[in-house]
Formats: C-alpha cells, structure tokens, sequence
C-alpha cells in the first residue's frame, strides 16, 4: 500500500505491530444473537495462528460435513487472536462430543455453542473490534498522540488493505491475466481475484483524489454514504453545500468511491468525470469485470473508527528511564469491509503497509 497517498502527513517513523498474535486481537461485532434452536449448530470461537479458512477446513472435517455447510460472516487475520461466529449445519444430530477438544488441539477454543435456524452468510457482522499493540520509533514521537487524535477527528483514507492483494501484490496480475482472458467461474472459484481487481481500482480513485485534496469534501455529482450504515443518497441541491460541509466535517456522511462493475450511473459530474479516468488507464480491468457481470457498487472514502481509546503500555518517558521500548495499546472498531492496516499506516511506517 506505500505506493497510494496518505492523507495526513505520512508516518511518524518506523513502527511494529503483530509481534507477536497475542498484540493482535480481533471480535466480530453482530446485531443479534442466535436463537437457540434449529439445524444450524453456531459456535463463537478464539482462533489463534489460523485463518478462518483453516478453521473451517478443520471444522468440517471433524463434523463430517461439506465445506459448503460452514458459515461464517468474515475473514479474520491468521497471526491473530480472534474471536468470531462459525455456524455449521447438522440437521437431526448434535456436534460431536469431542469437538471442543479437537478443536482446542488446533489452536481455537470454543466459548460458546448455540443453534440457530439459519446459517451464517457473509457480510452479516457489524464490523470488527480491534486491539492493537504498537511499538517502535514512531511511538516515541512526541506527535504520536496529537496524530492518533486527528485520525480520530479526520478519519482516514479507507483503503483496502494489502492481505487483498496477496503475497508483494501478486493476485493482482492473476486478477489482470484472468479477466483478459475472460473469467470464469471455475478458475476463481471465491471470486478472489474480481474482489481483487476492484478493490485495486477503488484505491486508485481514492489516492486520485487524495492527490486533489478532495478525498473528504464535495464534489458536483457526489454520492454520499452515511456514516456506519449501508445507506447512500446523490446530491439533489435539498441541502446547501454549506450543510453538506459541515455533515462531512463531523463525519456523519462521506463520499464514495466506485467498486467497478456494470450499471455505473450512480456518479456524475466531477465524480463520473474523474472515475471514468479508470476506464482509459485500465480498460483491460474494469471492461473484465464488466464482461463478469459483476454489479457496480459504492464503497465510502472516508474511514471513521469508532470507540477509539489510546491506552500506554510503556510511556516514551518510561522507555527513556527504565529501557526497553516505548509501547501503546490502540483500541478501536471498524465496520465491516474495512482494514485496520488503513489507520496504522497513517502512524507507522512498516514493511506491511
């Protein structure tokens, strides 16, 4: 992700995170709970040193069900201790009794057990809560805590991250070679590499614009989003610009970016004017993902964490007295969609990010 613009000056210096799982942590935050009853067995786990992948794989197996009978609402980071629903359907019989077991020799715990009528389908969390541990030159700077309060204030760029492109960005070229080919559903069986190849093009609009100085204010032709919901709406002059200003300045609404696909009508003006600039620079992209028969959607551009806390571990002040090394916990929630690499990058410079 270096090669896309920050919004905030760029990092304080060089910086560590995920030293080690336990500096990592993550709970899939939901809306409802299950209800008790059904064919669907739901279990909230604690993963360590797996991906969610894994974890379905090892869950299937030991349940003697298809993969396709696992469920679960998101993807969660491997070097991590994470926490999350999976839901597994077993009409008419109960999970195996060892399971909490087996399970625990893998790396997960199982800290809840529930049935519930319905699987578990992508996308229906809220959005994550994450526990950071940073550590490094970048902690120790005297700014640290005046930048964490702007990210907070400002927001930050929501860029995808970089675990979307895969190992030095190479899903990228298997997005490109496959959709100048034609794609085809058996050679991106997830639909890994069109998400691939759409969230590479919504950065290139975000860091467009970021460039323009325009990432977080109104353009003519704007979609807005509003803040922690899926809800959009285009400007139809009903509310001044100066209203506007002031919505997007408190963070209650931000612009949107596109995740290229058919039926792009949505933007006009300036937006469709800048967009569309996509199509020119990389036609081989978004006339792939045309020819998919993917849909156009919208993504906001502005990245808004919430219940933000900055909790010292050890103060620069201490590190100076006592040695070792400055250290800070960074507590926060993301909606779904969203990466915790965004706001990182905009405090710490790592190889990562």
């Amino acid at each position: 992700m270096q090669r896309w613009p920050h919004a905030h000056g760029g990092p304080l210096g060089a910086g560590d995170f995920r030293h080690t799982p336990e500096d990592f942590r993550v709970t899939e935050l939901m809306d409802f709970v299950p209800e008790g009853h059904g064919e669907h067995q739901w279990l909230w786990v604690e993963k360590r040193g797996l991906t969610t992948d894994d974890l379905c794989r090892e869950l299937a197996g030991l349940c003697e069900v298809a993969p396709r009978d696992i469920g679960v609402a998101g993807l969660k980071d491997k070097q991590a201790i994470t926490q999350q629903w999976v839901s597994v359907w077993l009409p008419g019989r109960e999970a195996p009794q060892d399971l909490s077991d087996a399970l625990a020799e893998k790396g997960v715990r199982v800290l809840a057990s529930v049935r519930h009528p319905r699987k578990l389908k992508r996308g229906v969390h809220r959005g994550n809560r994450f526990a950071l541990r940073v550590s490094g030159e970048a902690v120790a700077h005297p700014e640290f805590e005046v930048r964490w309060q702007t990210l907070i204030r400002d927001g930050v760029p929501n860029y995808f991250g970089p675990q979307r492109f895969g190992h030095q960005g190479h899903n990228l070229g298997r997005a490109r070679a496959v959709l100048v080919r034609g794609w085809r559903k058996r050679d991106d069986r997830s639909g890994m590499l069109l998400s691939t190849a759409r969230s590479f093009l919504f950065n290139e609009v975000l860091a467009a614009r970021l460039k323009a100085n325009c990432w977080a204010t109104a353009l003519s032709g704007e979609v807005f989003a509003l803040n922690g919901t899926g809800s959009r709406f285009v400007t139809d002059g009903s509310e001044s610009a100066e209203t506007l200003a002031q919505r997007l300045a408190s963070g209650d609404i931000h612009p949107t970016g596109p995740l290229w696909g058919t039926g792009r009508a949505e933007a006009h003006a300036q937006v469709a004017q800048l967009e569309q600039v996509l199509a020119t620079r990389w036609p081989q992209l978004c006339e792939g993902l045309e020819k998919a028969g993917v849909k156009a959607e919208r993504r906001p551009l502005r990245l808004m964490p919430g219940k933000p806390r900055l909790e010292w571990d050890i103060t620069p002040e201490q590190a100076k007295t006592e040695g070792g090394e400055a250290s800070v916990w960074l507590h926060f929630d993301l909606p779904r969609g969203s990466f915790a690499t965004g706001l990182l990058r905009e405090l710490i410079a790592h190889p990562l990010l």
